[in-house]
């Protein structure tokens, strides 16, 4: 569980640089992050801020949209969200874990990775770690012979679906936390898990950093545990403490109305990165300009303001349940499907991901309760986006133009012409549709560029705004009241540089 503290946001949210420059990061190699000088005008700030584009190993994680967040472990047990120094491993035995269950509920919910909790803040390990007791080895679990994180990543690939861990830096149990040995710990838990369970696509760490057992506070070593994940598992991203991907700033399953992808950076701090070598990293740190909890992030007033911009893609973690591990008394707290819906289109509807939290009971499964919600969930959102409206349309008669925003593919856009940053597409479909949904999608694979954009529809042989909003990015979901029409209008009123929507499309949600 994150339980971000803002003052944690602002001193702790690091990303390395230093491992982007050896791992294809660099603005060389494909833009993800570029620098600007002092006397740059801000006009030609905003254009490079519409080049600077995601790392391979950012666009894998944010086609996923929605991933499966597993919170497990001794606090289930104790019937706590936050642990303590008194637990005993002794008290972790499930009595009907099921690996698979927990993958088809992913499944279910239309998820595509799983992303599951090695280690709370607690310390107990949920795989058979050498480096301490208080595991899985010393609990009555399949008599100690068990492991967690060996069942789950082995049903994740048989379902299909990617694999990720949390490990909490912080650590209530160990002896040793706050001491330079506890870092040495911790990387030799990552090298554990990233070498022993296959692929790993996320690491996940939060901001968490309380007292140890004897009192002390640690100084973690984030560019050591970084270097460790891009050495062994080099095409996962580090979240959200990292440099890959930021959390949105809240755990209420809402993400911005206007957010960007593409966020300040400190020029000093890209210098020093970018003159440090392997053997001399320098101080291996980067901190986003500002406040990731401010409402704007990256507004053209941010990047007036601006030494450097990086691509720091969003992500919106919410539980289904009140609480983060499981309790008996919130089983009539689930989160309904309605309301599951209502988040999805206000996170990945709002250019981020979505986290959402599954935590499984005392017998180590997913309740029947958010079962049918996340299987309640996925219907409506199947009936609502499975006809695309505008699919056979045509614009200004040409047939190819429709078929290239109707592909499920964002790198085949239509585009208002090279150096124009306003324009209009108008689509005839084949016969008068009725529809409330809107989605549009950017070739953001080469940017994230539209400011401001509005959605109109030929009424009566009257052009109405039926809907509007500001950035688009890898996708933008827009509900309104149902409307009958034959032709529809997209005017892009602010763009970057030259806007590519790479998808539109029109939908009717399901009633009732």
């Amino acid at each position: 569980m994150m339980l971000f503290k803002k003052t944690w946001i602002v001193a702790i949210v690091v990303s390395l640089i230093y491992f982007q420059l050896n791992t294809g990061y660099a603005q060389s190699a494909n833009r993800s992050y570029i620098t600007v000088s002092e006397v740059e005008p801000l006009d030609s700030i905003v254009k490079k801020a519409a080049h600077v584009v995601p790392a391979p190993r950012q666009v894998m994680w944010q086609e996923l949209e929605l991933t499966c967040f597993y919170h497990f472990g001794i606090n289930t047990f104790y019937n706590y969200e936050w642990g303590n120094k008194e637990q005993m491993a002794e008290m972790f035995n499930p009595t009907a874990f099921d690996a698979n269950q927990w993958a088809v509920a992913a499944k279910s919910a239309g998820a595509r990775m799983m992303l599951c909790l090695a280690k709370h803040h607690d310390g107990f390990c949920l795989w058979p770690t050498k480096y301490t007791d208080f595991s899985v080895k010393s609990s009555p679990w399949k008599n100690g012979k068990g492991d967690l994180i060996d069942e789950l990543s082995k049903a994740a690939r048989t379902h299909g679906l990617k694999f990720g861990i949390y490990l909490s830096p912080w650590d209530i149990h160990s002896p040793v936390y706050g001491t330079d040995e506890y870092n040495e710990v911790f990387r030799n838990q990552l090298r554990e898990l990233l070498t022993g369970y296959g692929q790993i696509d996320e690491v996940w760490f939060d901001g968490a950093c309380g007292e140890g057992p004897n009192g002390k506070r640690q100084v973690y070593d984030w560019e050591g545990f970084y270097k460790v994940i891009r050495e062994l598992q080099p095409q996962a991203v580090i979240a959200v403490m990292g440099p890959d991907v930021r959390w949105v700033g809240t755990e209420s399953g809402y993400g911005r109305t206007t957010e960007w992808s593409v966020v300040p950076a400190s020029a000093a701090v890209l210098e020093d990165i970018a003159l440090s070598s392997q053997q001399n990293p320098g101080n291996g740190a980067f901190m986003p300009v500002g406040n990731m909890m401010d409402e704007d992030l990256g507004s053209r007033d941010k990047l007036s303001k601006a030494e450097g911009m990086m691509w720091y893609p969003s992500e919106v973690d919410v539980s289904i349940r009140p609480g983060w591990f499981y309790h008996e008394r919130e089983d009539s707290l689930v989160k309904s499907a309605e309301k599951l819906v209502d988040i999805y289109y206000s996170s990945v509807g709002r250019n981020s991901l979505l986290l959402l939290n599954l935590p499984a009971d005392r017998r180590g499964l997913i309740h029947e309760n958010d079962l049918r919600s996340l299987r309640g969930m996925k219907v409506i959102l199947d009936a609502t986006f499975r006809i695309n409206l505008l699919e056979g349309g045509t614009c200004e008669g040409n047939v190819e133009v429709v078929r290239q925003l109707t592909d499920s593919n964002t790198m085949t856009y239509w585009s208002p012409g090279e150096g124009r940053t306003t324009g209009a597409l108008t689509v005839e479909m084949p016969g008068k549709q009725t529809f409330d949904r809107v989605l549009l999608q950017e070739n953001y694979q080469e940017g994230q560029r539209v400011e401001q954009f509005v959605i109109e529809a030929e009424v009566n042989g009257l052009w109405i705004t039926i809907t509007s909003g500001t950035t688009i990015g890898y996708k933008r979901l827009l509900r309104f009241e149902p409307v009958s029409a034959q032709r529809i209008r997209l005017r892009i009123l602010s763009a970057r540089d030259c806007p590519q929507i790479g998808t539109f499309g029109l939908f009717k949600a399901p009633e009732g």
